[in-house]
């Protein structure tokens, strides 16, 4: 009997001389990849588990291939007394998550355990109903910055080149949210024509000052002549604007913040470290030099500094490390405004110290306090494929903020990111999802945008449907227009569309889009042809580089419908067709679309994650392609 069988048959005294005739054994797996320890765990049985913590070289950090602990395979048995000891003797987390955020807790709750669910309610304090899920913002919500006003939350994040400009969203709980507005919906205000991808505006930030909110934003533009960055404002006296015209501060450096101190002086903070300087009253211009407040606490690519007062200190929070892995936020505080600094002793206040656990990258936050006293910090997150693809950009998690004895906040306690936690003390409210979009009303879902400024006469919606412009120019220039996309925000997901393509003509095609940038995309389409007949094909764009899929098939002439469908899974893709709604064919598979992430190729600024919608290309001939629907089913990360 080796050792596997005798954990699996759970015979103690069989275990106990394996493992002394040979310690290491129990490093071991089985043929499918899975540590011995972890069934161990499985079965439930306590008395072997004990030994094997106690008295084996069994290590408790060991995982196996998706980031999953020993208490995830203790939560599949059930024993309340087995995960009672992982928790209270060995340490562990039920809110531990392995790469698709699988908590032990979910575990547990997924299969009816109900005295292990009501063990880990005691743990966590709280039931498992009343916990929310990070990111709290999946897809590309990156740079997130919240002000509250009342009981009303607002959060901005970046946009880079994509229009409208600047998302505004809305919560009462902070932890869901919708798409209220954006910060600049004239394309004649927005300054994105030639700008390539991953410019455009960048870390904004949003307050509120007597009566009106300030949105401020870094304008990135291409890295040609002599200015890379200036500093754009804009204000409105609703949080959904419309905002006003903007203004530019010719002020280098990036991520700004504006902090309104109690002498009534309002000041722009910005990179590199923390520098800062006085604006006027309505923000509209720079009163005085730049200066360094405080470089950071690590000094690694300081940025993103957001300022709060509170008991007698300027509180400085500062992002660190560079975005990617070991991405953190800091604190440091003074007496005064202008410092000396003192950096906290306890950090960073929020990093990922874990670099297998599912969201890494955790940094560029700011604190908002709740009409109930509670302290939270909003900031920036990344999950990845395969540990090398953030196909979904940066996203918004959000965590509990605590203030220590000596008056110094942390961040879920300096657990890093967490997985599972309580729901704030605040009114739940869920908005309506808005997946479906039947294209019933007469404008478009706050969801959807396009790369820059799309034409005038882009798309109208009319009878139920929305007619899209064919671009002029190829999706591979900077110059193409009317691609309507909208973020993707699962790694499992599907997407369907029924087109409608009568006036598509040779050299013309139309059809269901997924979308990095110019450089990085794929498209799912109806090609015209020369004799009036059509073909069904998928084109892939991979920097200078188009490959088209060799699966292709030949519509009639006759035909003007179609149903299109995408079904997503990680890096996969599976296209599939229909003419009646019922019967779904697939065309072809990709087996891996890395190209659509942060870094799928390296050319220019790739912070944008993936996106997914519809598109049309009309070349010199006009062109209007009708959408009846469009639909884009997630789905959830534990089912």
């Amino acid at each position: 009997m080796n050792l596997q069988e005798a954990l699996i048959s759970e015979n103690l005294e069989k275990v106990k001389q394996l493992l002394i005739e040979e310690p290491n054994i129990i490093d071991e797996t089985d043929t499918s990849g899975i540590p011995l320890i972890f069934i161990a765990a499985r079965t439930g049985n306590l008395d072997i588990v004990k030994y094997i913590v106690e008295y084996s070289r069994a290590s408790m950090n060991t995982v196996d291939d998706k980031n999953r602990n020993i208490l995830h395979y203790a939560s599949e048995s059930g024993s309340v007394s087995l995960v009672k000891y992982l928790v209270e003797k060995v340490g562990m987390s039920p809110v531990s998550g392995d790469f698709d955020l699988v908590t032990p807790f979910d575990i547990a709750y997924k299969k009816g355990f109900d005295q292990v669910v009501k063990y880990y309610e005691d743990v966590c304090k709280t039931s498992y109903d009343n916990m929310y899920r990070n990111p709290i913002r999946t897809g590309s919500f990156p740079d997130p910055s919240i002000v509250r006003v009342g009981d009303d939350y607002y959060m901005v994040n970046s946009s880079f080149t994509y229009f409208p400009c600047i998302p505004i969203s809305h919560s009462k709980d902070l932890v869901h949210w919708r798409i209220i507005g954006h910060a600049i919906t004239n394309p004649d205000w927005s300054y994105l024509d030639g700008l390539e991808s991953g410019r455009g505006y960048w870390a904004p930030d949003i307050s509120y000052y007597e009566g009106k909110f300030y949105i401020t934003a870094t304008y990135r533009l291409n890295d040609t002549g002599t200015v890379y960055r200036k500093q754009m404002v804009v204000s409105s006296d609703k949080p959904e604007g419309p905002y006003s015209e903007p203004i530019f501060i010719d002020e280098d450096g990036i991520d700004p913040s504006i902090f309104n101190d109690d002498d009534g002086k309002r000041y722009m903070l910005l990179n590199r470290g923390a520098r800062i300087f006085e604006i006027n009253k309505d923000a509209t211009e720079q009163i005085s030099e730049a200066r360094l407040l405080y470089y950071g606490d690590q000094k690694r690519a300081p940025e993103a500094p957001h300022l709060l007062k509170k008991d007698g200190y300027y509180y400085l929070f500062l992002a660190e490390g560079g975005t990617g892995i070991g991405h953190r936020i800091t604190v440091a505080r003074s007496k005064t405004l202008f410092g000396n600094y003192e950096p906290c002793p306890y950090n960073p206040i929020m990093r990922q110290w874990d670099e297998k656990a599912g969201i890494q990258r955790c940094g560029h936050g700011k604190p908002v306090q709740t009409q109930n006293g509670e302290w939270y910090m909003v900031y920036l997150c990344g999950r990845m494929i395969d540990d090398a693809y953030t196909i979904l950009g940066r996203e918004t998690a959000l965590d509990p903020i605590t203030w220590t004895s000596d008056g110094w906040p942390i961040v879920n306690n300096l657990d890093g990111p967490s997985v599972l936690q309580k729901k704030p003390n605040l009114p739940e409210k869920v908005w309506e999802s808005d997946s479906y979009d039947d294209f019933n009303g007469n404008t478009l879902n706050a969801e959807w945008m396009f790369p820059r400024n799309p034409e005038p006469d882009a798309y109208k919606i009319e009878d139920s449907k929305l007619y899209l412009k064919g671009s002029k120019a190829p999706l591979s220039m900077v110059e193409s227009r009317n691609i309507l996309v909208r973020r993707q925000k699962d790694f499992v997901f599907s997407v369907d569309s029924l087109m409608l393509f009568d006036d598509l003509k040779a050299n013309q095609d139309s059809g269901i889009i997924c979308y990095y940038d110019e450089n990085t995309w794929l498209k799912f389409g109806v090609f015209g042809r020369e004799d009036g007949s059509y073909i069904l094909k998928v084109v892939e764009h991979i920097g200078d580089v188009d490959i088209e899929s060799t699966e292709q098939v030949k519509i009639d002439k006759d035909v003007k419908s179609i149903y299109l469908k995408v079904n997503t899974n990680y890096l996969e893709r599976e296209f599939l067709y229909s003419f009646d709604n019922k019967f779904y064919t697939k065309l072809t598979r990709l087996d891996d679309v890395y190209y659509l992430s942060d870094e799928g190729i390296t050319r220019g600024k790739r912070f944008t994650g993936a996106m997914v919608g519809l598109y049309a290309y009309k070349g010199d001939k006009d062109l209007y392609v009708a959408f009846e629907y469009f639909n884009y089913k997630g789905k959830d990360s534990l089912s």
